[in-house]
This record gives structure tokens, sequence and C-alpha cells, in this order.
């Protein structure tokens, strides 16, 4: 049994971890933190969770050399405090912040808006697309886990950048729910806000545009500008990514098509999909449903949807532990989506 414990329970992210833990036959769910919630019975703050983990919060670990894995679901700027002492203890650790994507401290203040305090284990991590990064996640002492738009704006893409076709401007387009903003309410995820309304925000500057561009430019040349926005829908889970490529004179179509079907039978997570792939397919599951569509002659449209705390989260975190530790990668992520 693997030995996991998880730094930061109490949110959405933490609680959709202990989930998915719960239930996975190869895991012993150790310690489990909160300051906020320390001394409490973890079913106290997540109901759903009655009867199935018996546990309290604990404030912190009490001996970081016991488990095996951890799981760091702290706020972005805060792990890099956290992880430095896990990484000495000689456990494995994957972190769910942003705090270690970028693999650059410059670019991080950029974007980040603070000093990065770690640089040494910044060097170090392992970019956690399970799809792209597979061969380095199982060698890898510290996974950055990606975020859950750029995870479904890059399983879209992908497929058409190893084609080769990409010879222009990229556009994304993402629509998720309010869960994607944390369990900590704010008058932007207010309901009455969102409850009728599609609101595009951080136009042209969230800090998820680099880690999808860059990541991009490592698998494809001739890409121009990446343009990315996000937009909250009264939704409560679910993304859902429309990309536009301009792909190159007289590329053919088909190439393109062959990439995705290739690209869905090397990763069982990800699914090709005639039409246009629907949300509650996949909510509740660690799948990816993917699509294209030739739009006109020298443009095409790449479509996803994932549900942002499980597969744009913790499922793709558990998936990378599979992954890190040589057991089947589909092992505690079987379960389909709920379909409404």
């Amino acid at each position: 049994m693997i030995k996991a414990s998880v730094i930061g329970g109490t949110g959405y992210m933490g609680f959709e971890l202990l989930r998915l833990l719960s239930r996975h036959p190869k895991v012993e769910i150790d310690e489990i933190t909160s300051r906020s919630n320390a001394g409490k019975k973890i079913s106290k703050v997540h109901a759903a969770l009655e009867g199935i983990i018996d546990k309290e919060f604990s404030a912190e670990l009490s001996d970081v050399s016991k488990p095996e894995v951890v799981f760091v679901a702290a706020p972005h700027g805060a792990s890099m405090d956290i992880v430095p002492q896990l990484m000495k203890s000689g456990c494995r650790v994957i972190d769910l912040s942003g705090d270690y994507r970028l693999g650059n401290a410059g670019e991080y203040k950029k974007w980040y808006g603070k000093e990065h305090v770690d640089p040494a284990n910044l060097s170090k991590a392992v970019y956690g697309l399970t799809e792209l990064n597979r061969a380095e996640i199982s060698s890898a002492k510290l996974i950055a886990n990606p975020g859950c738009y750029p995870t479904g704006a890059l399983l879209a893409l992908i497929p058409i950048a190893r084609s080769g076709g990409i010879a222009g401007d990229v556009i994304i387009d993402s629509k998720s729910g309010t869960s994607g903003a944390g369990a900590s309410p704010s008058e932007f995820t207010h309901h009455s806000t969102c409850a009728a309304n599609v609101l595009p925000y951080k136009v042209g500057k969230h800090r998820h545009t680099p880690e999808i561009e860059n990541t991009l430019r490592l698998i494809a040349s001739g890409i121009g500008d990446v343009s990315f926005t996000p937009h909250l829908v009264p939704l409560v889970r679910g993304i859902q990514t429309s990309c536009y490529v301009r792909i190159a004179e007289g590329f053919d179509f088909e190439k393109i098509s062959t990439q995705y079907n290739k690209f869905s039978k090397e990763n069982h997570f990800v699914r090709f999909v005639e039409g246009i792939p629907a949300l509650p397919s996949v909510i509740g599951s660690n799948y990816c449903d993917i699509s294209i569509a030739k739009i006109s002659k020298n443009l095409v449209g790449a479509f996803s949807v994932i549900d942002n705390l499980c597969k744009g989260g913790s499922g793709q975190a558990v998936q990378n532990m599979n992954v890190m530790f040589k057991i089947d990668e589909k092992t505690g992520l079987e379960a389909a989506g709920l379909g409404v």
C-alpha cells in the first residue's frame, strides 16, 4: 500500500483528493492537514465523507518522513514554503498549486506577483500533464500538477501541434464553473452575480496563459500569438474549451484527424469523440473528451471538456501518483462521468 498524506484538505481540491484516495485500492491515507479546521473530524467539514474517512484534520504533518507521497493542495504562494522540507524528507511530492508549473523564477514573479523562494526545486519539478510527460513523471520526485484550464486546452491542442499543422495564432476560449474559484465565497462567484451571466475575466493577463503557451511551443514551431480568455459560467463543476487554430495552406485535415485518433488510443483518459463533446459525459470522472472540426479552408476548431476538480486537478494528481509508483494508471479512477 502507498502511504499518502494531504496538506490542505479543506477546499474543493482537497475534498476531491480525499474522495478519490479513499476508494483507491493501493492507497492508505495517513494524515490530512488543515490549519483552519485542525482537530475537527473530516466528515464534519466534508459531509460526503461521513462513514468513509474516520479521521481528524491535523494542523501539520507530525512526521514528514512517514508518507511515501504528499499531495500539497495549498494556495499559490504557500506551497513553495512547504515543499522544500518534504523534498528533504525523501517522500515524493505532487503540488496542485501554480508554484512549480512555470519552471522559471522570473516568469513566476511576472505572473504570480511574488518572488519564488524555492528556485532549487523549481528547476527539478516535472510538469504533470500525464499524457505529455508520462516517462518523466515515472521517475520524478516533484510533480507540478497542471492548472485546470491548461489541462483542457492542451489536451485539445497537443494532437494538432504534433501534426505540424499550426501556422499562425491560437485562440483559446474556456468556460468554467464556480468551483474553479475555490471554496471561499467572493463577490465574483456570488450566486446573484453569476447565476444568469457569462463573465470573461483576467482578459489577456490570466496566469495560465504562459503555462499553455510554453508547453505548446515545446511541441511545435510555427505557432503565432497564443490568446487565452477564461469565462465564469453558471455551473458548479466543469470546463468547456474551444480552441481556434490557423493551419498551413493546403495542410491535410485527415492528417490532423489521424493524430487525434492516435493520441486517444495511446491515452486511456482522452476520448476522441464525434461532434461537440458534452460536459455531463465527464463530470465526476477523470476523462477528457475532445473533438475537432474544419471551420474554414485554413481554420480548425479543437474542443474539449473536463471536470475541473478531477481531470483538471485531483484526478490528474492521482493519475500521476499511479505513474510514479508504477501501478496501472487507471487504478482508483475507473468511474465514468455522471452523464446528466
